[in-house]
């Protein structure tokens, strides 16, 4: 038995699970399903499959592209990280959670290649990228307060794509969306739980609000617990 080369092995394995294990901190410090487990099984799965790959083309008369084992990672991977990603009203969240699974199955991959130094950058260049870039981003673009939009249509004609339009456009980020019929009044009442942009035009919203059609009656108000 070679135990040298199941030590390298195992150091690979190693600096795969500290990497998924990082991640995995980052993921579950701000509250995300996919936490420090998930990511690291991602991490040192795709190392062992990495391993896999270079170890039966260098020991067994393997025909074909020895690559294609980490060809199927990747596309296997692509399947779980669109499973985190999810539809909230007109606004999709889960992008970057998405993102983070899939450096992990190639950090994973790049350990079990025994390439640590790229692996290693890519740790920076992600560390960067989510602590640094993401401080400079709510810098850039201060944090929204979290609001409860409520408007109030007569009848059932509630013009709720012009009214989504109009939202977005003034920089409203649309968390959730719940939709109440009153038959007796014969009114229809939407619930919008969104951020708004500090800088936002108040009056022009307004004025653009009133324009609509069969309108009764709206309001801003502060979300609870915010």
């Amino acid at each position: 038995m070679n135990y040298e080369l199941y030590a390298d092995y195992a150091v690979r394995i190693l600096v795969s699970f500290v990497c998924g294990f990082c991640l995995g901190i980052e993921r579950k410090s701000r509250q995300h399903s996919v936490g420090i487990r998930t990511l690291v099984l991602i991490s040192i799965s795709s190392c062992l499959l990495s391993i896999l790959s270079i170890y039966m083309a260098e020991n067994f008369n393997v025909t074909g592209d020895p690559t294609r084992i980490a060809a199927g990672v990747a596309s296997g991977i692509g399947f779980i990280g669109g499973g985190a990603i999810m539809r909230y009203g007109l606004n999709i969240r889960g992008l970057t959670t998405a993102a983070i699974i899939f450096t992990a199955s190639a950090v994973g991959l790049a350990c079990g290649a025994a390439l640590y130094i790229p692996a290693f950058l890519t740790m920076i260049a992600l560390a960067v990228v989510l602590f640094i870039m993401n401080r400079l981003e709510k810098k850039i673009f201060p944090a929204a307060k979290s609001k409860l939009f409520t408007i109030t249509f007569s009848g059932t004609d509630i013009q709720k794509e012009l009214l989504s339009e109009i939202m977005l456009r003034y920089g409203f980020i649309i968390h959730d969306m719940n939709i109440e019929y009153n038959k007796p009044e014969n009114q229809t009442t939407l619930v919008f739980t969104t951020k708004t942009p500090d800088r936002l035009s108040l009056v022009n919203f307004i004025k653009e609000i009133e324009n609509l059609d069969n309108l009764v009656n709206f309001k801003l108000d502060d979300k609870v617990g915010d």
